[in-house]
């Protein structure tokens, strides 16, 4: 099997995961809604607590970032689960017995997981810069730190992958991501 077709079949992976976050609505408001949400929890609920005097604009803005960590560390559950799910519902069994190569589903699934995190990074981007975050630096180095995080996540959602090919059920991966990656977070 040829690179360009193992890229190719990653390529085809990544576009039905994609496909199904449009038609399973779970995946598509842990998508748009729960960045939103935690951005304004952390801004006005835990962030109204802190006063201007004490440093309270400071904080939302210091804040924001650790938002963005820990979402796309989350976000990276999805990739476990979803192959957890795969394998339970046989669908890897199915695409082993198609000429593709044979890190398709693999390389698929984290690719559109990545694609995946630059809309949530869009969405709280959009919510921060409404509660009054701002970039402090040049575009350029914005640019580098959201492609930094990108990478962070990546690495990430390789290590759900592993652990969604070992549960029998999507359920763990939560419950083990909890245990793995929850630490990780803070």
């Amino acid at each position: 099997m040829s690179l360009r077709s193992a890229v190719h079949d990653g390529r085809v992976v990544a576009r039905r995961n994609l496909i199904k976050i449009k038609r399973v609505p779970d995946l598509l408001v842990f998508t748009t809604i729960q960045p939103i949400m935690f951005v304004l929890l952390f801004a006005y609920v835990f962030g109204g607590a802190i006063g201007r005097e004490a440093g309270g604009a400071a904080y939302r803005e210091f804040l924001i970032a650790g938002i963005f960590a820990q979402t796309v560390v989350f976000g990276a559950t999805i990739t476990g689960a979803g192959l957890a799910d795969d394998v339970k519902k046989g669908i890897i069994d199915r695409f082993r017995s198609l000429p593709m190569s044979s890190s398709a589903v693999l390389v698929g699934r984290t690719l559109s997981d990545v694609v995946n995190n630059v809309l949530v990074l869009v969405v709280m981007g959009l919510t921060g810069l409404v509660v009054g975050w701002r970039i402090r630096t040049s575009v350029p180095e914005a640019l580098l730190a959201v492609v930094l995080l990108l990478l962070f996540a990546y690495a990430i959602s390789w290590i759900m992958a592993w652990i969604g090919m070992l549960v029998p059920t999507p359920e763990v991966v939560n419950n083990a991501a909890f245990i793995v990656i929850f630490p990780l977070t803070f």
